[in-house]
């Protein structure tokens, strides 16, 4: 999320200019539609913002400086608006649709579980008669 935040902050910051040539453009696309891809394993199908952003990756780069570059923006904010859906914490996030996955239990219940298995393991040696 980091690497996303950083390439989207290349295209959208204040103090960052527009690329000046096609390639650049290409570089920058390449990579948030990089971006997307990780992210999108991280959320839940079907989001609105997983949805946007994938169309636009699947569109192709606009021909001429201003189609492309309008393109790049909205592309970078689609990536900015997954990152934080991705980041906030939305209910299922990286949980795939159709999957059950165990939760991990806490702490506590693993060492409960370990003293109740050491104590059965006593008693049990306790009990076998010694010749």
């Amino acid at each position: 999320m980091v690497a996303a935040t950083e390439t989207v902050t290349l295209v959208l910051g204040e103090d960052s200019p527009l690329p000046e040539s096609p390639a650049d453009v290409e570089d920058l696309v390449r990579l948030l539609r990089g971006h997307v891809a990780q992210l999108g394993a991280r959320s839940v199908q079907g989001t609105s913002a997983l949805l946007r952003a994938q169309q636009l990756c699947s569109e192709s780069i606009p021909e001429g400086y201003m189609p492309s570059r309008v393109y790049l923006v909205r592309l970078a904010e689609a990536t900015r608006e997954l990152t934080a859906h991705v980041a906030s914490g939305a209910p299922d996030a990286g949980r795939v649709k159709g999957r059950w996955r165990w939760r991990k239990p806490p702490v506590n219940v693993l060492r409960g579980a370990v003293f109740a298995l050491a104590l059965a393991c006593l008693v049990l040696a306790a009990s076998v008669p010694r010749t």
